[in-house]
């Protein structure tokens, strides 16, 4: 009965020391957590359970170890707020992955994102087709926020009185320099014209290829590892002064 009624208080004790970091440090949402933001959570959650059940120590180590990492959490916060080289530094910056309907191989490399997850997150956000796609940023927080080429947003064939017909989903023809066979039997296609179709677009070999894909309306889409781009932007932070 006594180690119950001292769970209950160490329970009680770690709760509203929670509640109350939680309140210090910050409001944002579940969806804006960064990576670092999401395992301190986690850290202090896991110490304030410690905290509760641990009856084999004393509470005021655990109750220490849990200021502390609180306090470094505000801090952090602040310092990032004040200063935005840190800020870069410990929770990121935004990235461009496609650009004027190119993906953009090497950022996609550097932030150890595969194409497939680039389409995921394209998918979610009800875009099929890789050539629609003005830019896709990926944000520190892991979301891809997206800006639709005009002629691709919101005015729709219906507000036009226009009768569409659907484009189908896209497959892969090319994958990271390489052909996929199979989905080029499923469109009855063969390699002869696959090269047929990069040669009209002055590509000589399918090894300058990172991405390609067909949907069933017969839509090539095609993105080299060279992206031939003028003036590409650049929306990462300022370089300096630190």
């Amino acid at each position: 009965m006594s180690e119950g009624l001292v769970v209950i208080v160490r329970s009680l004790i770690g709760f509203f020391s929670l509640l109350i970091f939680a309140r210090i440090i910050g409001k944002s949402q579940i969806s804006q957590l960064t990576f670092f933001d999401y395992v301190l959570g986690i850290t202090i959650g896991s110490m304030a359970a410690s905290l509760a059940t641990d009856l084999s120590s004393r509470a005021w180590p655990h109750w220490v170890a849990l200021i502390t990492w609180a306090a470094l959490g505000y801090v952090m916060e602040k310092i990032t707020i004040k200063w935005r080289y840190a800020a870069k530094f410990l929770e990121g910056e935004p990235v461009i992955v496609v650009m004027s309907g190119k993906i953009m191989d090497d950022a996609l490399r550097k932030n150890n994102y595969r194409i497939s997850e680039l389409m995921g997150l394209l998918r979610n956000k009800g875009i099929f087709d890789v050539s629609q796609v003005d830019f896709a940023i990926l944000e520190p927080n892991g979301q891809l926020s997206v800006l639709q080429k005009p002629e691709n947003l919101p005015l729709t064939p219906k507000d036009m009185n226009i009768k569409a017909s659907s484009s189908g989903i896209s497959s892969e023809l090319i994958y990271d320099g390489m052909i996929v066979e199979q989905n080029l039997r499923q469109f009855k296609k063969d390699k002869k014209w696959l090269q047929k179709e990069l040669q009209k677009q002055g590509i000589k070999d399918v090894s300058e290829v990172f991405f390609a894909s067909l949907n069933p309306a017969g839509s090539l889409y095609i993105d080299l590892y060279k992206d031939r781009l003028q003036n590409p932007v650049d929306i990462g932070d300022y370089k300096g002064p630190y």
